[in-house]
C-alpha cells in the first residue's frame, strides 16, 4: 500500500460509501437494513485503514508522514496538501473509531429517514478526517468549516422537541467566529505568500500582526472547544441531538478547538499566545469550576454532561498554554480520554432513553436491579470521567495540573478543584439513576444491555482500561511533535527577546 494515497483513501471513502448508500433500492424494510450494513462497513473498513497508519508511523520524527502534494488552483498558490505527525495520527484514530460505533449505536434508535442519516454521518467522516489531515490553509478551513452542514442536519432532522432551535444556534455560533479566522487567513497569505501550513509554520509575522490573527483564531477556536462565556451553544446542541450525534460532537468536534490552538495559535504566533496565556487561563479556570457547579445542579442526564465536557476542555486548554512538555502532553491525552469517555457516557444515557424515552434524572432509581450490568458500565464510565487511576481520564489530567504547577500554581489549584467537583456531579447522577429502591413501574420491566449495545461498549472500555494502564503507546505518538513544537516556540520568545534588547 505503500504507493497509494492513503490519505486521501481515509478521507473520502466515506464519501464512496454514501454514494452506494444512493444507489440502494426496494421496500423500506431493506433498504434501511443495507443502508445500515453499508455504513458500518464503510467506516469499519476506514478504521482499519486509520490502524494502519498507526502501525506504519514514524515516532521518531516530527515530519509530517504520508504526504500528499498537488497543485490545486496554481493561479492562488492554493494546494491540496494532506499529511499527519504525532499530534493529528491520534485524532484521526479517534475519529475513524467513534464513527462506526455511532452507525451501529444508530441501528434501532433511527427509524425515520435512515438513509439521509447514515449518508449524513459518512459525510462528516470525510469532512473530520480531512480537517485533521489537512495542510493547506483553505483546504483546512474547507473541511473545518463543512462539519456544520451535517451537524446541522442530524440535530435538526433527528433532533428532540426544539431541534431547530439548537441546530441553528450550533450554526450561528460556530460560524461567527469562523468568519473572523477567515479573515485572518487571508492576512496571513499577504504577510507570507502561501497558505501551505508546513511554510506558515515557521514564517516569522511580525509581533503586533500576531495579536490580531491570535485573537480572530481565538474567536473560532473558542467557539468550537466551547470555552467559557461562548459555550452556551453546547447544552442545548447535546440535549435535542441523537445519541449518535452526541456521541461524535463530544467526542471529536470538540477537539477542533484544542487541535487549532496546537496546530495555529502556538506554532504560528508565539509571541501572542504568551501574552494571551493569562486571558487563557482565567476563562479556562472559570470554565472549570462554573461549570461544574451548574453540572450539579442539573436534572437532564445529557445536559449535566454536556457542561462536564465543558470542565474537562477547560484542563485541555489550561494544558496547552502551559507550553510545556508534560501540559500539552496532558492536554492532547485529557481530548482522547474524553472522546471515548464522553462518547461512552452519551451511549450510555442513549441505553436508557432508548426503553424509557426521558433522560430526567427524577424519572429514573434503582436500575441496578432490572439492570446490573448496565449499572457495571455506567461504574466504569462514571469513574473514569473523574480520573479515576488506572483509567485514561487520570493520565491526561495529572500530566496537565504538572505542567501547570510547573508555570503557575494557583492555576493548578484552582483547576484541582475541578477534579473534586466532577466526582462530586458524577457519583451523585449514578446514585441517583442507578441506586435507591425500585418504585417506578416502568423500570420494572427494562431489560439489560443486548448484545448489540455490548458491541459498542466493549472497543471503549478496552482503550479506556488500555489509555489508563499502559499510556506510552499514545505518548510515544505525540511526544517529538509536542517536543518540536514547543522548542519552535521558545526559539521564536528567544529571538523576540533579543530584538527587543537590541531596540533598547
Amino acid at each position: 500500500m505503500s504507493g497509494l494515497p492513503i490519505l486521501s483513501l481515509l478521507t473520502f471513502l466515506p464519501l464512496v460509501g454514501a454514494v452506494f448508500i444512493l444507489t440502494i433500492r426496494g421496500d423500506d424494510d431493506i433498504v434501511a437494513r443495507n443502508t445500515r450494513f453499508v455504513a458500518f462497513w464503510t467506516t469499519g473498513i476506514n478504521f482499519l485503514l486509520s490502524l494502519y497508519l498507526w502501525f506504519n508511523f514514524d515516532t521518531s520524527t516530527a515530519d509530517f508522514q504520508f504526504v500528499e502534494k498537488f497543485e490545486w488552483m496554481p493561479i492562488l498558490g492554493l494546494s491540496y496538501h494532506m499529511g499527519v505527525d504525532g499530534i493529528s495520527m491520534l485524532f484521526v484514530l479517534l475519529t475513524t473509531l467513534l464513527t462506526p460505533i455511532c452507525v451501529l449505536a444508530s441501528w434501532r434508535s433511527i427509524q425515520d429517514r435512515v438513509k439521509e442519516y447514515m449518508i449524513s454521518f459518512l459525510f462528516m467522516e470525510t469532512l473530520m478526517v480531512g480537517m485533521f489531515c489537512a495542510l493547506d490553509l483553505m483546504v483546512f478551513y474547507i473541511f473545518f468549516e463543512g462539519v456544520l452542514i451535517p451537524m446541522f442536519i442530524i440535530i435538526g432532522v433527528w433532533g428532540g422537541t426544539r431541534r431547530v432551535y439548537s441546530a441553528f444556534k450550533l450554526f450561528l455560533y460556530t460560524l461567527a467566529g469562523s468568519v473572523l479566522m477567515l479573515l485572518a487567513m487571508f492576512a496571513m497569505y499577504v504577510d507570507a505568500g502561501t497558505t501551505d501550513i508546513t511554510l506558515l509554520m515557521n514564517h516569522s509575522f511580525p509581533a503586533g500582526l500576531q495579536t490580531w490573527l491570535w485573537l480572530a483564531f481565538f474567536a473560532s477556536f473558542a467557539v468550537k472547544v466551547p470555552m467559557w462565556p461562548v459555550h452556551t451553544w453546547l447544552p442545548d446542541a447535546h440535549v435535542e441531538a441523537p445519541t449518535a450525534g452526541s456521541v461524535i460532537l463530544a467526542g471529536v468536534l470538540l477537539k477542533f478547538g484544542g487541535y487549532g490552538f496546537l496546530r495555529f495559535s502556538l506554532p504560528m504566533f508565539p509571541l501572542a499566545s504568551l501574552e494571551f496565556t493569562p486571558l487563557v487561563y482565567s476563562l479556562s479556570v472559570v470554565a472549570v469550576i462554573y461549570t461544574s457547579l451548574v453540572a450539579l445542579a442539573q436534572e437532564d442526564m445529557k445536559k449535566l454532561i454536556a457542561y462536564s465536557s465543558v470542565a474537562h476542555m477547560g484542563f485541555v486548554t489550561i494544558g496547552t498554554f502551559t507550553m510545556t512538555t508534560q501540559g500539552i502532553e496532558g492536554a492532547i491525552f485529557v481530548m482522547l480520554s474524553h472522546g471515548v469517555v464522553s462518547a461512552a457516557l452519551f451511549l450510555i444515557v442513549g441505553v436508557v432513553y432508548d426503553r424509557i424515552h426521558s433522560r430526567e434524572i427524577a424519572v429514573y432509581g434503582g436500575l441496578v436491579h432490572r439492570m446490573p450490568a448496565y449499572a457495571l458500565v455506567f461504574m466504569f464510565f462514571m469513574l473514569a470521567s473523574v480520573g479515576l487511576p488506572g483509567t485514561g481520564g487520570f493520565v491526561g489530567e495529572f500530566l496537565v495540573l504538572l505542567g501547570a504547577f510547573q508555570v503557575n500554581t494557583w492555576v493548578a489549584a484552582l483547576a484541582s478543584l475541578g477534579v473534586i467537583l466532577g466526582a462530586a456531579y458524577m457519583l451523585y447522577l449514578y446514585r441517583r439513576i442507578i441506586f435507591g429502591t425500585l418504585t417506578k413501574d416502568a423500570l420494572k420491566k427494562v431489560l439489560d444491555m443486548s448484545p448489540r449495545e455490548w458491541m459498542v461498549f466493549a472497543p471503549l472500555i478496552i482503550l479506556t482500561f488500555w489509555m489508563g494502564i499502559y499510556p506510552t503507546p499514545f505518548l510515544d505518538i505525540m511526544h517529538v511533535s509536542v517536543q518540536n513544537l514547543i522548542d519552535q516556540m521558545q526559539t521564536a520568545q528567544a529571538a523576540a527577546a533579543k530584538l527587543m534588547i537590541a531596540g533598547q
